[in-house]
């Protein structure tokens, strides 16, 4: 009996898609931000630049080839901002920055075609504008696909001595109100969630963190005023138009205690049902099946043929093989049963 090759795919019955969800706690401590790999501000897990923009934020010391990029850090307020002003340190590229991650994430008003503003609400109606604020941009290689909605938090230390900020009080910021269906809404760069002071999600919002984006928007606001931004006692206003960005970037990260979130990974898959009959595929194509002109499973002619199948084979329509699935153990075939063997295909 001829061994059949080929067995054809029915799309419509055989071959279907799916999609799957995969999480992993991604939590990173303020001792690896500042103060593991050197004496702050110089550690050598930080890299600054010389263009002056923004500062990454590294495991380890960056010139190591273990190094894994964390994120970066930068900061950022509105023209209108009461802080803007032409003597300020790097006031340009202030500028320019926060318009940049505005119009990357939530792109132009529909009416006036200005560049929106970040705001503490969900709404992009104009109201609750945050005009000064820092900007965390997470590594897509710890992000992913993107975060998980109702998984953020970000400990910052609010104390008002600069060597101590975790002598006061400490604030944690969650996207309390977010999950997978509600509490979110949906811009230019993606979703985005409120930031809370609280796990119940009231009161006034002191940041947005977009989802896909992997990107924390933090009102400059959050630490209060008076408070010892830097070393030299600057309050946070003094720091961001006194200070270079990367100074002003330096001084935030010092008050960083936790930050952790769930990151998604999403896979999508092909499931294909190979089918095998009862009266097919119960001979083998292995040359050890025969033996003189016999088949060595079978005592007698009348015994039913066995067949065992370790291997299946995906092919394309030109005969190409495509990809192969290998049985964990022989499973066998013969004329009394018939198999489904479900194929997945992850990528």
């Amino acid at each position: 009996m001829p061994v059949v090759q080929y067995e054809p795919f029915n799309t419509s019955n055989d071959v279907t898609t799916t999609k799957t969800l995969l999480h992993e706690v991604i939590p990173i401590t303020g001792s690896i931000v500042s103060g593991t790999y050197g004496s702050f501000p110089n550690e050598d897990n930080i890299k600054n630049y010389s263009h002056g923009m923004f500062q990454s934020v590294y495991d380890y010391p960056y010139l190591s080839s273990s190094a894994n990029h964390i994120f970066d850090l930068t900061v950022g307020y509105d023209e209108e901002s009461g802080l803007s002003g032409s003597s300020n340190t790097q006031n340009t590229k202030k500028i320019n920055l926060y318009n940049q991650f505005a119009q990357v994430l939530l792109g132009y008003t529909g009416d006036t075609n200005q560049v929106r503003k970040f705001e503490n609400d969900l709404t992009n109606d104009g109201t609750g504008a945050m005009k000064e604020v820092f900007f965390i941009n997470l590594s897509r290689l710890i992000t992913k696909d993107q975060i998980k909605k109702g998984s953020f938090s970000l400990s910052l230390l609010t104390g008002s001595v600069f060597t101590a900020p975790g002598a006061g009080a400490q604030l944690v910021l969650q996207d309390a109100l977010a999950n997978e269906r509600t509490g979110y809404s949906t811009e230019q760069g993606g979703d985005y969630g409120l930031l809370f002071t609280n796990s119940s999600g009231t009161g006034v919002a002191v940041g947005n963190i977009f989802y896909q984006a992997g990107i924390a928007v933090i009102t400059a606001s959050v630490f209060g005023s008076p408070i010892n931004f830097d070393a030299a006692n600057h309050s946070v206003d003094g720091v961001l138009t006194g200070s270079a960005i990367s100074g002003a970037c330096d001084s935030f990260r010092h008050r960083i205690f936790n930050l952790s979130f769930n990151n998604t990974t999403e896979i999508n898959s092909k499931i294909y049902f190979c089918r095998v009959p009862h009266n097919k595929y119960n001979y083998s194509a292995n040359p050890t099946y025969i033996d003189g002109g016999e088949i060595r499973v079978k005592d007698v002619e009348t015994d039913t043929p066995i067949a065992y199948i370790t291997t299946i084979g995906l092919y394309s329509d030109a005969g190409e093989l495509l990809a192969t699935a290998k049985l964990s153990e022989p499973l066998r075939k013969d004329p009394t049963n018939e198999l489904t063997l479900r194929v997945r295909l992850d990528y």
